[in-house]
């Protein structure tokens, strides 16, 4: 049996406000020619199918249409919702869309039944955890331990006991978790509760393959055990990671193999430092010209406008900070600086912390008059 690992689609998010759906259609629509290429028997998502609880109508679009593709390619699919997803309205309707193929495991009561497959080898059980708040589910699983670990290892204790009864059967389970060893990057919403967020690897033992959601870079945490990452990049952090999803196959004794598949990268991200002008003129960026952008400025004095400015040349350039060479970071916060000023003095120093520069004989005055013309009104 081949199964293809995918997670945390995000359908619907934004990349420091610029639409990611068209993007985010092509990548995931491709994975249906993945799935007839390697003739792929199920893709599963390990949660955070879509970005927010109540995803908007072009995002359920874009998801209705991939997952069209994907069942026309020939695989079933199985998702369980992440800590993005609404549980409640994602299995809305989840016995119907099973009949056409479409299993939506996101109950906690019914964690321990599995979607069943079967090859030529014997029976395939896959069973999906929804992602567990832990004050939320120790409750429904009867655990008094608080945190992700507790309420993940009753999960899996259910599990194991289905299995056991399930003599011969090769298993497969999806969970949205911070797994001990994952590395994080920005673009993942924390589930921390209580300081306890990550939890052990060997709450999965006794499976054959465990496929993680919630962390987006692809990672490897044992042969059996990995994330598959985001199928799209989220945030300037991920730069460098190699979006891919992996490609399962299950054998008479479980485990036979995991292969990684490369995702298109729709747009590519980069980073980017230096004064405005240079980065306006230089022939250096030229290959960065069409790439999601983040720079940084190091003129001493703040450009006015630099974003629109540098959109020019760079018309996908998204985030821009200032930080000037020789800049006094590192120095007393701004609050710090101005204890015990004079009004002149205080408005004075916010001129050049926020610009790098002090105010010139024309600012000062308008500044005197101002403070002049409000002491009069507190006056009156």
């Amino acid at each position: 049996m081949k199964i293809l690992h995918t997670s945390d689609w995000h359908v619907g998010r934004t990349f420091h406000g610029r639409d990611l759906l068209r993007e985010q259609e092509s990548v995931l629509g491709g994975l249906a020619d993945t799935v007839a290429d390697e003739r792929v028997d199920a893709v599963v998502v390990a949660g955070d199918l879509f970005d927010r609880a109540v995803p908007n109508a072009e995002a359920v679009a874009v998801c209705s249409r991939v997952l069209k593709r994907i069942r026309a390619a020939g695989a079933q699919i199985v998702i369980t919702p992440g800590n993005h997803d609404s549980a409640a309205r994602l299995g809305f309707l989840g016995a119907f869309a099973e009949a056409g193929g479409l299993h939506l495991r996101t109950r906690v009561a019914e964690l321990h039944e599995p979607v069943l497959f079967a090859d030529a080898h014997g029976p395939v059980a896959v069973y999906g955890i929804p992602f567990l708040e832990p004050e939320t589910a120790r409750h429904a699983l009867g655990v008094e331990a608080k945190g992700h670990g507790g309420v993940l290892a009753e999960a899996m204790r259910r599990i194991g006991q289905d299995l056991d009864a399930r003599e011969g059967t090769r298993s497969v389970v999806l969970a949205h978790a911070f797994v001990t060893g994952g590395e994080p990057c920005e673009s993942e919403r924390t589930i921390a509760v209580g300081g306890v967020q990550d939890v052990p690897g060997a709450v999965f033992a006794g499976v054959d393959y465990v496929a993680l959601g919630h962390l987006h870079g692809q990672q490897t945490l044992a042969e059996h055990l990995r994330y598959s990452g985001s199928p799209v990049a989220y945030s300037f952090s991920e730069a460098r990671h190699h979006k891919s999803v992996w490609l399962v196959e299950l054998d008479a004794g479980g485990l036979a193999g995991v292969e990684r598949r490369a995702l298109p990268v729709p747009r590519a991200l980069s980073t980017v430092s230096g004064a405005l002008d240079d980065l306006l003129l230089d022939p250096e960026h030229e290959p960065v010209e069409d790439h999601f952008l983040s720079v940084t400025l190091t003129d001493r004095v703040r450009p006015l406008d630099a974003l629109r400015r540098l959109q020019k040349r760079f018309p996908h350039a998204v985030h821009v900070e200032w930080r000037p060479e020789g800049g006094r970071t590192g120095e007393l916060r701004f609050a710090e600086r101005v204890r015990g000023r004079s009004d002149e003095e205080i408005a004075c120093c916010f001129i050049e912390d926020v610009r790098g520069d002090q105010a010139g004989p024309r600012e000062l005055a308008l500044l005197r008059e101002a403070f002049a013309a409000a002491a009069r009104e507190g006056e009156s």
